[in-house]
């Protein structure tokens, strides 16, 4: 296949020195760049919501076991028993 680039003329210029230099013609150091470019950028399969935060979460223990169906009343408590409750 064969395609055309727009490129800056700085990127040219150093296009045109590395060939020169490396002895290689401008078309295999494109493939080149392209082949370290897809490995760098290969496609990740997609994850879950909870994967994407893994890392963004952590573990804790309360020491209370049913914290999580009887919460209100835990909060209600630890709020009045606190010395900067609202009751």
């Amino acid at each position: 296949m064969q395609m055309t680039v727009r490129m800056p003329d700085e990127y040219q210029t150093t296009l045109d020195r590395l060939t020169k230099n490396m002895g290689l013609k401008r078309s295999d150091i494109v493939r080149m760049a392209l082949k370290h470019f897809f490995e760098e950028h290969q496609e990740v399969p997609a994850l879950t919501p909870f994967e994407k935060v893994r890392h963004l979460l952590g573990v804790a223990e309360s020491g209370v076991k049913d914290l999580g169906q009887n919460h209100r009343a835990h909060l209600i408590k630890k709020i009045r028993s606190s010395s900067y409750g609202l009751c």
